[in-house]
């Protein structure tokens, strides 16, 4: 009798241990006391932060690692940091990002800084409702990290570091997917952008050269061929605002309806007049993220403009106002327009971002 009470009350104290140390339980072996992670805007208006996910120390780190962590891949040969390079605008110069099974991604890799200031889904298409939404698809994705998200749990949860980083940001080491997209969401919702030479201009900390004040007219004022003197190139019609984007999804005259071959917008809200529109994407550091467009099409920046300037054909979803410089055999740049409105685009590049250690991988 005395050895079955002891085999009892062992059995017993395992399963009191065991309770005790649920997943589903908080774990105090960890502090769990979330610290607000303060967003250093400068001149720009704070963004919008989502009510349910706010910015906190703890889980903004636990972002930053899985962001860097080649282990989200299938044959841990990648991560979200290989083709979303700090350096490089937290973009990939490849045309299209090659997935650990050698396969090419359909549509070029797009910036993942200021993040916070996209408010209308997210993809070139806008599949992803939320950028938590956004964050888990590559992992998954066959043509990219290509890694279940049931293997992708286990693996973390075997790993201590990871215990313990979910414990301080969620008060439990349990691993979920949802935990694993909103912490992915924090760590590029403080990636801040908010430091170029135009931003410094703004501030009144330096001026800008005589090619990049007339880059600067020429992107700011309207076109109007009636008054070539004053006509500009239009472009903060799309890329406005200090993020120097709409938040809308358009057609830019890449193609003829002819010649389209990804229907973009469409195929993820099933509209026929979404066909060939894409995300209009923030021109901040649009220096550092060659090749352009969403295939990739144009290796610098003349190309891009010249394509506004003379390159754009004429099809059934193109944006309105693209249309009146279209039917007017184009924007009538001179060749010294072009550079100089280069010469300002490059003024959007922040070297702060790309240098800041912040933004690095903790490993």
């Amino acid at each position: 009798m005395r050895i079955k009470s002891i085999h009892v009350g062992v059995v017993f104290s395992f399963f009191m241990l065991a309770l005790a140390c649920s997943p589903d339980e908080p774990d105090n072996r960890i502090e769990h006391d979330l610290t607000p992670f303060v967003l250093d805007t400068k001149h720009l208006t704070p963004p919008t932060i989502p009510a349910d996910n706010e910015l906190t120390e703890q889980k903004v780190r636990l972002g930053r690692m899985l962001f860097h962590d080649d282990r989200l891949s299938a044959d841990n040969s990648m991560s979200c940091a290989t083709c979303h390079v700090q350096s490089t605008g937290f973009s990939d110069t490849n045309t299209f990002s090659i997935g650990v099974n050698g396969f090419p991604g359909k549509r070029q890799a797009m910036v993942a800084f200021n993040m916070a200031y996209n408010t209308n889904e997210f993809f070139w298409d806008g599949r992803a409702h939320l950028l938590r939404d956004q964050a888990v698809l590559p992992i998954q994705d066959s043509l990219e990290m290509d890694l279940a998200m049931a293997d992708l749990i286990t693996r973390l949860s075997a790993i201590e570091e990871y215990q313990d980083q979910f414990i301080r940001a969620f008060g439990s080491s349990t691993v979920t997917e949802e935990r694993i997209g909103l912490a992915l969401e924090q760590f590029m919702n403080s990636i801040i952008s908010v430091d170029s030479k135009y931003d410094k201009y703004l501030r009144g900390e330096v001026t800008l050269s005589a090619s990049e004040e007339r880059g600067r007219e020429l992107y700011f004022a309207e076109f109007n061929p009636g008054f070539p003197d004053s006509s500009g190139a239009d472009c903060a019609h799309c890329h406005g605002g200090l993020n120097f984007e709409n938040d809308l999804y358009m057609n830019n005259g890449l193609d003829s309806d002819a010649d389209f071959d990804d229907y973009g917008r469409e195929l993820a809200t099933g509209n026929q007049s979404d066909r060939a529109k894409f995300k209009v994407p923030t021109l901040r550091n649009i220096e550092l993220t060659p090749p352009y467009m969403h295939d990739g099409r144009f290796n610098t920046l003349e190309e891009v403009v010249n394509h506004y300037n003379t390159g754009m054909v004429m099809s059934s979803t193109i944006d309105p106002a693209l249309i009146y410089p279209i039917n007017s055999g184009g924007l009538n740049l001179s060749n010294q327009d072009v550079q100089d409105l280069v010469a300002f685009l490059k003024t959007l590049t922040d070297q702060e971002m790309m240098n800041n250690p912040d933004y690095k991988s903790p490993f």
